[in-house]
């Protein structure tokens, strides 16, 4: 049986937090937006088709942190040093400041303030039945996998094969630890799980540190697949 919460009050928390949100960040996303085209061609923002509730696909937005076009080359992920990030793209990056614009998502249903986040169709179609457990709720800016994997790009950085790493170590690893999440859900995890999140990006070197090297160790332990190990 649903709660509540799961049913009515997630929706209902997103959306009054989120709207404020946007509203109060109006002034820094405008300073952002400008700085954005200020320091190199092309749009503002970035839109990618990602996989929502029920397998349904949805654009999410981001503000634009690579140059024109790089989406088209390269891997779908990136690593440390990833030379199509642009020099302003690397600060919005670091400080997880590109991804205010999905509030707009949360505002129109697509996503929630917290829960999985959302992957490329390419991924999730690898998915696995279970894996798929995290389909049945909105996609989410923060998640326990996002706070674990706070310095995704340098857990990535030096792999021979980012992308191979990426599909079977750091992404099973993330669809557990929100299969978890699905089995805790509430009203009182969510609000810790945002605090938890503002707290690591606004204290990066104390808290991201301790929490990307105990996602690091996990990671590691689970790394018994034949391309780990040549």
């Amino acid at each position: 049986m649903k709660t509540f919460y799961r049913r009515f009050g997630k929706r209902i928390f997103d959306t009054a937090i989120a709207s404020l949100a946007l509203l109060m960040l109006t002034p820094l996303l405008a300073v952002i937006a400008l700085l954005v085209v200020a320091t190199s061609r092309g749009s503002i923002f970035y839109w990618q088709a990602r996989v929502g509730c029920n397998g349904r696909i949805f654009r999410l937005i981001k503000f634009r942190s690579m140059f024109v076009n790089s989406d088209r080359e390269g891997l779908l992920i990136t690593s440390a040093g990833d030379s199509r990030i642009t020099p302003f793209g690397r600060i919005l990056r670091r400080s997880k400041l590109d991804e205010l614009p999905q509030l707009w998502n949360v505002v129109r249903g697509e996503m929630s303030l917290v829960g999985p986040r959302p992957e490329v169709p390419l991924y999730v179609d690898s998915y696995s039945a279970e894996q798929r457990e995290v389909l049945t709720i909105n996609p989410g800016i923060t998640d326990p996998a996002s706070i674990a994997y706070r310095d995704e790009e340098n857990v990535l950085a030096g792999k021979a094969d980012a992308d191979l790493y990426y599909r079977e170590v750091v992404l099973p690893h993330k669809v557990e630890l929100n299969r978890e999440y699905l089995r805790q859900m509430s009203f009182s995890y969510d609000l810790r799980l945002l605090f938890h999140t503002i707290a690591v990006v606004a204290f990066p070197r104390s808290l991201s540190r301790r929490l990307t090297r105990c996602a690091t160790k996990s990671a590691e332990r689970a790394n018994e697949s034949p391309f780990l190990n040549r």
